[in-house]
């Protein structure tokens, strides 16, 4: 499939094909499209997220995942596919799938999905009643834009720009300071 070639299907096509399909596809209200190939500094920060993740949940109830799992945000009629993202409810547990209540979701983003992933993604990621922070991370600069939803509701942006500076994921008290998402990236 080309990247300009849109199908629509019903969101259980969709998933049936995902089973076997040789690359990736999102999925939005009938629409899917294919996923596109990520550069070296995008697969590097995307991992050294999850290796942080990974070692700082161990033992506790919540998992991360990196890309190859789907995100339902059932309320968008939407699967995502987000770079990193984490879980703590046992039913995401249950399902090998697809995970419904993520606490925490970042996407790395590329030229060519950045408008994509701060518009509209980012508006069916705040459908989810559990998502608490939205990272978005660029490979072109050392940057982070970190969204955490308050008691209101409301979304609250700080961005995290200098190298020795903490950034945190409060909901599941993760620390770790920027340059460590950065470590072997390569210059831009």
């Amino acid at each position: 499939m080309s990247l300009a070639e849109k199908i629509t299907l019903t969101a259980e096509a969709y998933l049936k094909g995902e089973e076997t399909a040789e690359f990736k596809h999102e999925y939005q209200n009938g629409e899917v499209w294919a996923m596109v190939g990520a550069t070296d500094n995008h697969v590097t920060i995307a991992g050294n997220l999850f290796v942080l993740l990974k070692h700082h949940l161990k033992g506790s109830p919540c998992r991360a995942y990196i890309s190859d799992m789907k995100v339902r945000v059932e309320k968008a009629d939407a699967y995502f596919y987000p770079d990193v993202m984490v879980t703590c409810n046992p039913k995401d547990q249950a399902n090998t799938q697809y995970k419904q209540h993520p606490v925490f979701i970042a996407e790395v983003l590329s030229p060519s999905t950045e408008a994509f992933d701060r518009g509209n993604k980012f508006n069916a990621y705040r459908q989810l009643d559990s998502l608490q922070t939205y990272w978005l991370i660029d490979t072109q600069a050392m940057r982070v834009d970190s969204f955490t939803r308050t008691q209101n509701d409301d979304w609250l942006l700080h961005s995290y720009t200098k190298v020795d500076e903490l950034v945190e994921i409060k909901r599941i008290e993760v620390q770790c300071l920027l340059k460590e998402l950065y470590e072997d990236t390569l210059p831009t």
